[in-house]
């Protein structure tokens, strides 16, 4: 800690001694009775006050009250141990320089395609089919679609070999041909009308290994500015919002952001990669779920810039809410959601993506994964305007895909709806947007 015009600032000190006192004290977890995650991590700091520098004792704690993906209470052991594991270990804590900004460490397994470009209809067909005709196999990727954008990290290896694409000739090639697919024509209209030009150009990079794909693409997105237009309606049918309020805290120097939204999976890494890639440090925080049908979401956070001070100006407000929305709706798809699993082979993504296409299907969102030589991919659809899909398209995709191969999973819109009925008007909004402020403000009173 050392001070700065009268404020004491954390200071860490990456030297031996320090990684020393880290092996020494790692963060633990405490105990796990009913999932009731009570994660204890402890630091020490050198301290600088005016008489002289000092050793400081730090201790930070956090706990996660968690269920499965169905609200059941987590029964696998190995599931916890793996939770454990990652959370104790001192790479969870400081991973690798080369990882910061994309989560995981790489992996040198694949060959990492990152893209960015206007969305349209068939666009990830276009893609898949590049790929195919250079003999490149699709091993996983993760393609997301936010205010009329693209985005998608995709790990490929080579169709006879299995191993990354090393050929410094033949990724300047894919780099090429997928940057022309990237660029489109610019105007906007994919994505299902709408109309309103797009400036914006695509890009396209190649590396070896891979980083956490659900962390590039919220920094893709970011980069690529997709937080202008959060909210908008696509194909005439407003997607659901975030609402999003941020406050001052003066009197402890804070900026209070308040988050309500439906509740979904990994909401909570969402909205945290957001704050971390605009460099706000999180220093209290509370995360509610509440259960019944609406399935609402409410977090609150205290934060300030990674210099030290709050949000300063009403223009980094408004920033801070509309990233903030925009890193909770590029997951929130609302279309239908449907399974593909079948037996991996050579070309088959580029053959599930044409049938989209020629069925005039457009991709909101899309998981590939591949393991143990079977492909189970999952796509969120709707048709090219952003509308619901009929009956018939969905007849045709079965007959030309297999019905045995093809799942209908869930009608996001339809989920979505349920939720909205359920809510109230605007003093409503209002009123849940501040609740637990008060007492989250009571605890920054006594902590701080």
């Amino acid at each position: 800690m050392a001070r700065r015009g009268g404020e004491l600032v954390v200071v860490e000190e990456d030297d031996e001694y320090a990684k020393l006192v880290r092996r020494m004290n790692p963060p633990r977890l405490i105990g796990s009775r009913s999932m009731a995650f009570y994660w204890r991590l402890f630091k020490y700091l050198w301290t600088s006050t005016s008489s002289s520098p000092r050793l400081t004792f730090l201790q930070t704690a956090t706990v996660f009250n968690v269920t499965d993906q169905d609200g059941n209470k987590v029964q696998n052991k190995e599931v916890t141990d793996c939770i454990k594991k990652c959370l104790e270990s001192e790479d969870y804590l400081v991973p690798p320089a080369s990882s910061l900004a994309g989560g995981a460490a790489p992996s040198e397994e694949t060959t990492c395609i990152e893209l960015t470009g206007t969305d349209r209809p068939g666009l990830l067909s276009e893609v898949c089919a590049v790929l195919a005709s250079l003999r490149c196999n699709i091993v996983n990727a993760e393609v997301w679609t936010h205010d009329r954008r693209a985005a998608a990290v995709i790990q490929i290896t080579d169709e006879a070999t299995g191993l990354p694409v090393r050929d410094g000739g033949r990724l300047s090639q894919l780099q090429e041909l997928l940057g022309n697919v990237m660029q489109g024509d610019g105007d906007g209209r994919g994505g299902g009308g709408g109309g309103g030009g797009d400036s914006r150009k695509g890009s396209t990079a190649v590396s070896l290994g891979a980083a956490n794909a659900e962390r590039r693409l919220h920094r893709l997105m970011l980069d690529d500015g997709d937080a202008g237009r959060c909210g908008e309606e696509r194909g005439g049918v407003a997607k659901a919002k975030a609402k999003v309020v941020v406050m001052d805290c003066t009197e402890r120097r804070y900026t209070v952001v308040i988050l309500r939204c439906r509740d979904r999976p990994r909401l909570l890494f969402d909205t945290l990669c957001a704050l971390t890639d605009l460099h706000y440090v999180v220093f209290h925080g509370t995360v509610d779920a509440e259960g019944g049908s609406a399935k609402e979401a409410y977090q609150e956070y205290y934060v300030r810039h990674v210099d030290g001070h709050p949000v300063r100006c009403d223009a980094e407000r408004l920033r801070l809410a509309r990233c903030l929305e925009a890193a909770v709706e590029r997951r929130a798809s609302d279309g239908l959601e449907l399974e593909v699993k079948t037996e991996d082979r050579a070309g088959l993504l580029s053959e599930i993506t044409r049938v989209f296409r020629e069925n005039s299907l457009s991709i909101i969102r899309a998981v590939i994964t591949t393991k143990d030589g079977e492909a189970d991919d999952t796509f969120y659809v709707s048709d090219a305007y952003g509308n619901p899909v009929d009956g018939k398209a969905m007849e045709a995709l079965g007959e030309q895909l297999g019905h045995a191969v093809l799942r209908v999973k869930s009608n996001g819109r339809a989920a979505i709806n349920r939720a909205e009925d359920g809510g109230g008007g605007a003093a409503s909004i209002i009123g849940n947007l501040l609740k637990g402020s008060f007492q989250g403000f009571r605890l920054i009173r006594s902590y701080s």
